[in-house]
C-alpha cells in the first residue's frame, strides 16, 4: 500500500498541566487518588485522560513523543479553568521547546497580559464559556494585547451575549489576533454566530479544537464533522480555519493522528484545502516561520 501523503501538521488547540487541583464554582476538580488518569469533575469520576497517563501529569514531554508520532510540527497550548492555572508550568514549556510550542497564559488585566509576556508566553487563553466577567471589563488587556502583537484564544458558548460582546471587541481592536476555539462549538446554535465573528476583522481565524470531542456520538471519521467544516469554509473561507486537536482529553476515545487523519482521507476537501486548514494557515497566523519536519515512522504493526 501506498504510504499517505502527509502535509504540514500544526495543532492549534493543545492543553498541557502538570498538575490538576482545583475550584470551579466552588466545585473540586483533581487528579483521582488511586488512578492518576481519571479526575473528579463536577461531582463525577471522569476519564480526563487516556488511561496509560497514570500520574495525572499531561506533559510537554508525553505530548512531544505523540506529536513526533503523528507527524505534527508544533501545537498551540491555551488554558482552560478546570485544569487551574499553569502559567508557571507554560512558560517552562516555551522556554525549553520554543520550535514546537506557542504556549498562551491565563489574565484578565493588562498588568498579568505583561508579566507573561516579559515571561516569554505568545498570549492569552480566555475560557469564556466558564466566565461570566463581561469581556468589556477585560478591553484594557485586549488594548495592550494588540499593541504588543500577543494573540488572544477565546471559546464561547451559546451566549448569544457574549457572542455580541465578542463582535464588538474584534471591532474595538482590529488589529488584535483572535482565534476562536472549539470551532464555534459547531454542534449548538451558536455555530453559525461564531464562525461569522470571522467576517468582523481581517485578524480573526476558527480552530476545530473539540470538533471531535462534540461529534464524539458519530465517531471516526466523524463525516459530519467534515461537512460542518466545508460549510463553516462557505461562510468565512478556507483561509480562516485552522485544526486543532484539543489533545488530551479528546484521546481517550481516539488515537492523536485520528483527531486530523479524518479530514485527510475525506473526498469533501481538495488536496490544498486540507493542507490550508491542517497547518498552512496556522503557520501564517501564529508567525511559525520554521516548522520542523518529522519524518514517517513505520508501525510494527505494518
Amino acid at each position: 500500500m501506498e504510504k499517505q501523503l502527509t502535509p504540514l501538521i500544526i495543532d492549534a488547540h493543545s492543553h498541557l498541566w502538570l498538575k490538576q487541583d482545583t475550584l470551579v464554582d466552588g466545585q473540586p476538580i483533581r487528579t483521582m487518588e488511586g488512578n492518576g488518569s481519571r479526575s473528579l469533575f463536577f461531582g463525577e469520576e471522569r476519564q480526563m485522560l487516556p488511561p496509560f497517563m497514570i500520574d495525572g501529569r499531561n506533559t510537554a514531554e508525553v505530548f512531544l513523543s505523540n506529536m513526533d508520532y503523528a507527524q505534527v510540527a508544533a501545537a498551540v497550548v491555551v488554558q482552560e479553568i478546570i485544569d487551574g492555572c499553569q502559567n508557571n508550568y507554560l512558560t517552562e514549556v516555551q522556554r525549553r521547546w520554543p520550535e514546537r510550542f506557542f504556549c498562551m497564559g491565563m489574565a484578565q488585566t493588562a498588568d498579568e497580559a505583561a508579566q507573561l509576556k516579559a515571561a516569554g508566553l505568545k498570549g492569552i487563553a480566555i475560557p469564556g464559556h466558564r466566565i461570566a466577567t463581561p469581556l468589556h471589563d477585560m478591553l484594557p488587556m485586549f488594548k495592550y494585547m494588540e499593541r504588543e502583537g500577543m494573540v488572544l484564544s477565546m471559546c464561547l458558548g451559546k451566549d448569544e451575549r457574549q457572542i455580541a460582546e465578542m463582535g464588538e471587541l474584534i471591532e474595538e481592536c482590529p488589529q488584535l489576533k483572535v482565534a476562536i476555539g472549539h470551532f464555534g462549538m459547531v454542534t449548538t446554535s451558536a455555530f453559525e454566530h461564531q464562525v461569522k465573528l470571522a467576517l468582523k476583522g481581517e485578524n480573526v481565524r476558527i480552530e476545530s479544537g473539540g470538533i471531535t470531542w462534540l461529534y464524539n456520538a458519530e465517531f471516526y471519521p466523524f463525516p459530519s464533522a467534515v461537512r460542518s467544516i466545508r460549510t463553516a469554509a462557505d461562510w468565512v473561507g478556507m483561509d480562516r480555519l485552522m485544526w486543532g486537536s484539543d489533545y488530551p482529553r479528546t484521546i481517550t476515545a481516539i488515537t492523536y493522528r485520528m483527531s486530523y487523519d479524518f479530514i485527510l482521507k475525506t473526498r469533501e476537501m481538495s488536496w490544498e484545502e486540507k493542507k490550508a486548514f491542517l497547518g498552512e494557515n496556522a503557520k501564517q497566523f501564529y508567525g511559525l516561520n520554521h516548522p520542523i519536519e518529522l519524518p514517517y515512522i513505520k508501525n510494527m504493526s505494518e
